[in-house]
């Protein structure tokens, strides 16, 4: 459901700048909460989650047939995974942490407490929709804050969702969905947040990041970029093939962790591009009907998206790649079909732009060297993935690739585990989320030191600097 600027849906009938205020108003309670009360509204959530799964699935089939299966698995078990997570380290999280005390300040004690930033804002994308709204949530509710989320108004089953869930959940005051397009996102941008946390595209992270920093707010921006997966002459080909598969074929490639791109060692590209041809007949054809028939493949999101999918499979055509397997579109249906390119330029819009879409190309190395070249010729990945089974192939590319998280001989599952803080690097994002960063990124992280009254070990050098002090100044640099 898209609204104007001046007005936000039916989750809260009142403006923007008055639903921030109240909960400005309601940050400094939260902030004198006992760490139960937190628990007790993230167990509130993790009970409306399981006892809405069917709603879960049938908004996103709403909004782009994702299989009821795959929601199961990257919205609803992705989500009670770090929601458990989190309640079973939220005590600890949440208490002081005590450091080590240098010879000089001999007397004190030192520690650092995690305290709540405030109102926070969570803007969430249209892939994961629902995961990408409750994943950061966690850690807000967590961490003791209040929270407006904007969920994309390019799902707008799941927006509604969301909203349905915040009201029977939550008192407005303290967490609250704001539906709208971008004039909506840009009202809630021009007020003084204490984090903003944005998950979406490099050119819309970089207007965040230029909103926030009016007020000097801080970010968490969780973007995206070209991820490579790099398979070696060492491979296990059907192992990699059917991790590839499964990681550019989830969510029909709109996931900002899918391998955008594959470089493969050119002596085994071939029996590489056999083994994915068929593990995508084993997936979405395992009884001989076309993919577009199957019930395991989503659909683009929206026609917009799809023209432009369809558009960069034109150019990589013109400009001399081969369709290696599948190929087919239905316009009429948002359906792209598994898509595998060869002998594709690297000039070529697909291999310049982020896919995010089930359009595979493959390119061919000769030496770790020209791949790690390659790699590092655009902009840091989000993720990269090696495929190989030499220890010393697998530490050349982990070194020499800079990249926000990576997997070796696997797809996407770091994002699932919730002790690996999981973001960005350059282009492809700022900050960390999951487990223990995502409570960090929403906290404040306040330096405490306590001195005894009295006597202290750094008195004797206070004014005046007499001869004595100034002998004592030159002993502390020297030896402390």
């Amino acid at each position: 459901m898209s609204t104007s600027a001046s007005s936000v849906s039916s989750t809260t009938q009142r403006p923007v700048a008055e639903l921030f205020a109240r909960q400005q108003g309601r940050a400094d309670a939260l902030r004198h909460e006992g760490i139960e009360s937190r628990a007790t509204r993230l167990r509130k959530l993790g009970a409306w989650i399981t006892d809405n799964r069917a709603a879960i699935q049938q908004a996103l089939y709403a909004d782009f047939r994702k299989p009821a299966a795959e929601t199961d698995v990257t919205e609803i078990w992705s989500s009670q995974t770090e929601l458990k997570h989190t309640l079973r380290n939220l005590k600890q999280w949440a208490a002081p942490r005590k450091v080590g005390t240098p010879l000089a300040l001999v007397g004190t004690r030192g520690w650092v407490q995690a305290e709540p930033k405030g109102v926070c804002l969570i803007i969430a994308p249209w892939n994961y929709p629902f995961y990408l709204a409750i994943d950061p949530l966690i850690s807000a509710l967590a961490a003791g804050n209040c929270v407006i989320i904007k969920p994309s108004e390019m799902t707008p089953t799941v927006a509604a969702l969301l909203s349905r869930m915040c009201r029977e959940l939550f008192d407005p005051a303290e967490v609250t969905v704001v539906e709208g397009d971008k004039d909506v996102a840009t009202e809630l941008l021009a007020l003084p947040f204490d984090h903003i946390f944005f998950t979406g595209s490099p050119q819309v992270g970089k207007v965040v990041m230029r909103a926030a920093a009016e007020h000097l707010t801080s970010v968490t921006l969780e973007l995206g970029g070209k991820s490579p997966a790099v398979v070696d002459d060492t491979a296990d080909l059907r192992d990699a093939a059917e991790k590839i598969v499964w990681g550019k074929g989830i969510n029909a490639g709109q996931t900002c962790v899918a391998p955008d791109y594959v470089l493969v060692h050119e002596q085994v590209r071939d029996q590489l591009v056999e083994e994915i041809r068929q593990v995508i007949s084993r997936f979405y054809s395992p009884d001989g009907q076309p993919v577009a028939a199957s019930g395991s493949f989503a659909r683009i999101v929206n026609d917009g998206h799809f023209q432009r999918l369809s558009g960069l499979l034109d150019d990589a055509r013109q400009q001399g790649a081969t369709v290696a397997v599948g190929g087919a579109t239905d316009a009429g249906q948002r359906f792209l079909e598994p898509t595998v390119l060869l002998d594709v330029a690297p000039e070529s819009r697909v291999m310049q732009e982020e896919i995010f879409g089930p359009l595979l190309p493959i390119r061919t190395f000769r030496t770790l060297m020209q791949a790690v070249d390659e790699v590092n010729s655009r902009p840091r990945p989000l993720a990269l993935y090696v495929f190989t089974q030499s220890q010393e192939n697998q530490r050349y590319l982990l070194q020499h690739i800079p990249a926000g998280g990576a997997c070796v001989n696997e797809t996407i599952l770091h994002l699932g585990h919730p002790d690996l803080p999981f973001g960005g690097f350059g282009n492809s994002g700022l900050g960390r989320a999951h487990g223990h960063a995502g409570f960090m990124a929403f906290s404040n992280e306040k330096s405490v030191l306590r001195q005894r009254v009295g006597r202290t070990s750094l008195k004797p050098i206070y004014p005046p600097y007499t001869p004595q002090v100034k002998k004592m100044i030159n002993w502390l640099v020297k030896w402390l």
